[in-house]
């Protein structure tokens, strides 16, 4: 296996034109034959390049409405062929083969076709056969072929061909050749989970694939390694956010944000500013306002303690007196729709805050799926879209919850979605007041929430915690009635939970005895 190989000959076919011209013009330079076809064909002979079209080379013309141009013996041939193997020249000069010494490919826009929402028709004509085709036989014959799927590889060929007298090394061809499959892996994999999703049912194979966008110093600990990768949606989100300042995130900063940003767009811009604050990949306080500095700071008074160097999601435009307020503390990200210029003058003096915008909130009833590895595989389900309405909602005690009872639980109800299992959440006038997250038992997690509510009482100098005529919500039934009396103790008035339990009437009598009134959404939350 050589090490430096010359390259003679070119084939390029690319659907995004970024850079082809500078590529064309290097290889042009070197002595490099051009083979194309279509598109990219008249585009580099604009440039004024001498290009010959490959159905000059194969005898054929483009046929199919394109669907057939470059799958014949004469192409494959030119890239699989051993240079080193007798046979395989022989084989060249009896069918009058010539090498072919590097493939530049990007394929067919088929993910960009299925984002825009394109017909069934379209989105089929979009994937692509003959680029991938060229490019699993060139990256296989990677020991004298040079295959190139990206544009951000263009650089790094050229300055190869220029330190070398117009050759490559191995380990660059290597290289090439595993960005080549993970690419067409990636490819197939957005077809065929698309084309699950058309069929139904569940697949036989599933396949993840995605681009890496950033190396991460570390994982969850400074011993791991990890990369950020994405799956080339358009989700307003951390993958797609803008960031205007502050040092790369973490691998915990992506978790964390991702659960502040996907809990606060739950909630509707157009009803109002809300605010969720989250460490450790659970929210800490989540609140809406009269405005966005009231939203953040009736959830930063939740647990002021857990929200330093926490991470900060708001559902509308940061603007500068919420941001000064957010100064005050020590905060690891913000990420927002939008921010104002003022408030981005005034993050600039915290040179450690991030600040991401997204120019959007995510849709939460956006279906998407969810993977998880396990020793020895992957567990994959529906991504939790799940929300009910105040129509789904049973009253089972004999107190009918009043209007404001009502918004809370709501209120409540969306959050506990958030919340890793068990979770409880004490809610009072649109705004958390406890939460108690990741408990084995429910119990627990509700006496937690209690105390940290009485914790913040103290601290800030309240005559009793905010708990006191709050409303409470379990992401799953009450298996005992335990959890609800410790609720009501802490002054809790109403609950929701999703019922279903063997002793639901246990917990219903005790609800009654209490004076509590409570609803049953018949739907549960967990989250592991």
């Amino acid at each position: 296996m050589p090490d430096l190989y010359p390259v003679s000959r070119a084939l390029l076919s690319v659907s995004d034109k970024t850079g082809l011209v500078e590529l064309g013009q290097a290889l042009a330079a070197h002595g490099v034959e051009l083979l194309s076809t279509g598109g990219t064909a008249k585009a580099l002979r604009d440039a004024g390049l001498t290009v010959k079209d490959v159905s000059e080379v194969t005898g054929f013309p483009e046929m199919m409405d394109g669907r057939v141009k470059t799958l014949h013996p004469v192409v494959h041939g030119g890239l699989l062929a051993l240079r080193d193997n007798d046979e395989h020249v022989a084989a060249m000069g009896k069918h009058d083969i010539g090498a072919i010494d590097l493939v530049v490919v990007n394929l067919y826009p088929f993910e960009e076709t299925v984002a825009k929402g394109a017909e069934y028709a379209e989105v089929i004509e979009n994937i692509d056969i003959g680029g991938p085709a060229m490019i699993r036989s060139a990256a296989k014959n990677h020991g004298f072929v040079n295959v190139i799927v990206d544009v951000e590889d263009y650089a790094t060929v050229m300055t190869e061909l220029t330190e070398n007298n117009g050759q490559t090394t191995y380990a660059l061809r290597q290289r090439l050749a595993q960005t080549a499959y993970a690419r067409t892996a990636a490819y197939d994999t957005a077809v065929s989970t698309w084309m699950a999703a058309q069929v139904g049912g569940t697949p036989r194979r599933r396949t993840v694939g995605g681009t890496l966008a950033q190396t991460l110093r570390y994982g969850e600990n400074p011993h791991q390694q990890a990369a950020f990768y994405t799956d080339g949606s358009a989700r307003p989100g951390v993958a797609t956010a803008t960031q205007h300042q502050g040092k790369e995130l973490s691998y915990n900063n992506i978790n964390d944000t991702d659960a502040a940003f996907e809990l606060v767009s739950e909630f509707d811009p157009a009803k109002g500013p809300a605010c969720a604050i989250i460490k450790h990949a659970n929210p800490c306080g989540v609140a809406q306002g009269t405005s966005m500095v009231d939203a953040y700071t009736r959830a930063f008074d939740c647990d002021r303690t857990s929200a330093f160097g926490g991470i900060i999601a708001l559902n509308q435009t940061l603007d500068a007196e919420t941001a000064d307020a957010i100064s005050a503390i020590f905060t690891e990200v913000v990420i927002a729709p939008n921010a104002t210029p003022e408030a981005m003058e005034i993050f600039g003096k915290k040179k450690n805050l991030r600040l991401l915008t997204t120019n959007g909130l995510a849709d939460p009833a956006q279906a998407a799926l969810s993977f998880r590895q396990v020793s020895g595989g992957y567990l994959v389900q529906d991504k939790d879209v799940g929300r009910i309405t105040m129509d789904d909602l049973k009253v089972v005690t004999k107190r009918q919850p009043s209007d404001q009872e009502l918004s809370d639980l709501m209120f409540a109800w969306t959050v506990a979605k958030h919340v890793k299992s068990n979770a409880i959440i004490y809610v009072k006038d649109g705004a958390t007041v406890g939460v108690g997250a990741g408990q084995m038992s429910r119990v627990d997690s509700t006496r937690i929430a209690a105390r940290k509510a009485q914790d913040m009482a103290e601290a800030m100098g309240l005559p009793a915690p905010l708990t006191q005529g709050s409303v409470v919500a379990s992401d799953a039934f009450f298996p005992f009635a335990d959890g609800l009396i410790t609720a009501a103790e802490a002054g809790a008035t109403a609950l929701i939970q999703p019922g279903g339990s063997m002793r639901d009437d246990e917990v219903i009598a005790a609800a009654d005895e209490a004076g509590l009134a409570m609803v049953f959404t018949g739907m549960r939350h967990f989250r592991h």
